[in-house]
């Protein structure tokens, strides 16, 4: 088969065939960053604030069945998801990241500066 090709295309080159396939990822910080909010999840283990949150939720839940919407199904999702959002972030508050100390501090940067000058 290469004999007859090379007959063909008049070249001592060999034709190379490859198949390519694309395929598109999301990154998973870019899916982190999306979320924006993480709640204290240690809280829960506290007694008053596992009753807190209990209360919270309940209260919340009773209203909504005076204003159920059976027919909007979508409606429905985004007024449960919201009112699990507004009561965990009061009752359990919002998760702080950690702060890091950048690994360039200024000790690093005035060793640098001397070795330039020196």
């Amino acid at each position: 088969m290469h004999e007859v090709l090379r007959e063909l295309t008049d070249t001592d080159h060999n034709m190379v065939l490859a198949k390519v396939r694309e395929r598109l990822a999301v990154s998973k910080q870019a899916a982190q960053k999306l979320d924006g909010e993480r709640f204290n999840l240690r809280k829960p283990n506290e007694l008053e604030v596992r009753k807190e949150y209990q209360i919270e939720i309940s209260n919340r839940f009773a209203a909504l069945e005076n204003l159920s919407d059976s027919k909007d199904i979508n409606r429905a999702w985004e007024n449960f998801k919201e009112n699990n959002k507004t009561s965990a972030k009061e009752s359990l508050g919002l998760h702080k990241l950690k702060q890091h100390k950048p690994w360039l501090d200024e000790e690093c940067l005035q060793f640098f500066r001397s070795k330039e000058a020196g």
